[in-house]
């Protein structure tokens, strides 16, 4: 039997609240993050993240408190990222009722996090989140990766929001936070965020051939197709997405009467 695929709703917070943007730029409000979780579990949700894209500059007790909230309220998986950075951090963020932390900058500035993190909690607990933005600066070592357009490109690893390059590759990143315990990858293109264009399906199908840890493909949901290319193109094990369902332009079951009907095992 195939395993069914995810519907994950991506919660970004900011000073407690739910914000939205393009390019993780040009914030809207969209919501308070407990009632926008308790809506998808309604809604049939697989799981929820939550992100919180300020960490470094917010205390770590607000998000703290809307995790315990949230997840009095859950009965599906919680994942929660943003400014997690020592065993402690995830000590605490599991404590408050998450199922799974998320990390990307720490892990690349320190890679034992992941697997300290996965020695202490299990590799189910531990998702590496990996933000990649394409440069078509030949580089020795990197992964060459084919675009539609035919021309070629690799994909590096940014970090602080897309904001910092780290000359990293993609592909072997991945790589290593699997074999150092990484249980999963969400993955983000920094091309695609927020545009509502659809998931960069060349480096979610790369990342997700190359492993063999669930991918999450994040970044650019518009349409109901775009979730349908995520799985059977980007091969996919889930799909976040973030302002569709915020916004109420589709639901958790709309989408997945979708894929159903096209053939994509889902839990309804």
């Amino acid at each position: 039997m195939a395993l069914t695929r995810r519907i994950i709703p991506c919660l970004d917070l900011k000073d407690g609240r739910v914000v939205k943007g393009t390019h993780f730029e040009g914030l809207r409000d969209a919501g308070d993050p407990v009632e926008l979780a308790a809506r998808y579990n309604e809604q049939g949700a697989d799981e929820v993240v939550f992100l919180d894209i300020t960490a470094s500059k917010e205390k770590r007790k607000t998000i703290i408190d809307l995790i315990s909230r949230a997840a009095d309220q859950l009965f599906l998986p919680l994942t929660v990222g943003g400014g997690i950075s020592t065993t402690e951090d995830i000590t605490a963020i599991l404590r408050a009722g998450a199922d799974k932390v998320s990390m990307n900058t720490a892990a690349v500035q320190n890679p034992a996090i992941i697997s300290d993190g996965a020695a202490a909690f299990g590799t189910q607990c531990i998702v590496l989140a990996m933000d990649v933005r394409r440069n078509s600066t030949v580089r020795e070592g990197t992964t060459e990766i084919r675009l539609a357009d035919g021309t070629t490109c690799w994909y590096e690893v940014v970090t602080h929001g897309g904001s910092r390059p780290t000359g990293i590759d993609a592909i072997q990143w991945a790589l290593e936070a699997e074999e150092r315990g990484a249980g999963e990858i969400l993955l983000t293109s920094m091309e695609t965020d927020g545009t509502k264009e659809g998931f960069d399906i060349p480096i979610t199908e790369a990342v997700a051939s190359a492993t063999h840890i669930p991918v999450v493909a994040s970044g650019g949901v518009g349409t109901l197709e775009h979730f349908y290319d995520g799985f059977v193109l980007g091969k996919a094990d889930a799909c976040l997405a973030a302002s569709v369902f915020h916004f109420g332009e589709f639901t958790i079951r709309d989408v997945k009467e979708y894929l159903a009907g096209r053939g994509v095992p889902v839990r309804l």
